[in-house]
């Protein structure tokens, strides 16, 4: 095998992780599909939320932080604009509770991510907004609760 010289160009690298960039299109393809949001397609994006976390930050250290959080609050916007129509599910709002959750411990694993906390916090004070009075339950139902 011939050895590599300083002339060689380094090797291909993948593309960054964008989860704003994912939810946009996700969105788009659904509302142009079937012109509504599909609930069960908008919990399989929020779920995806912590492992954005991760590879949009990781990839891509000077945007990704960025590049995750609109996409959560991208989601979160439509979640506020179901809930105004009364048409947003329990189930969609208790797996928002648990994405903020897996996310909150994402970004406390690592250093690096200390700051992404505080937009995991935004995000789920934004989601606390939609809850009933007590804080923990949605239209009288239980939602995910990480304690």
């Amino acid at each position: 095998m011939p050895e590599s010289s300083s002339q060689d160009p380094p090797p291909p690298t993948s593309p960054s992780t964008n989860y704003g960039q994912f939810v946009v299109d996700v969105l788009g393809r659904m509302t142009r599909t079937s012109g509504r949001i599909d609930q069960r397609i908008l919990r399989r994006c929020i779920g995806l939320a912590s492992s954005y976390l991760v590879t949009d930050v990781t990839m891509n250290a000077e945007e990704g932080m960025k590049t995750w959080r609109a996409g959560f609050n991208r989601l979160v916007d439509v979640m506020v604009a179901l809930h105004t129509r009364q048409e947003l599910e329990v189930e969609t709002v208790s797996t928002a509770s648990q994405a903020c959750s897996e996310c909150w411990s994402v970004a406390g694993s690592w250093r690096e991510m200390d700051e992404c906390r505080e937009g995991v916090k935004a995000i789920a004070t934004r989601l606390k907004g939609l809850l009933d009075a007590n804080g923990k339950t949605y239209r009288g139902h239980a939602i995910y609760a990480p304690y």
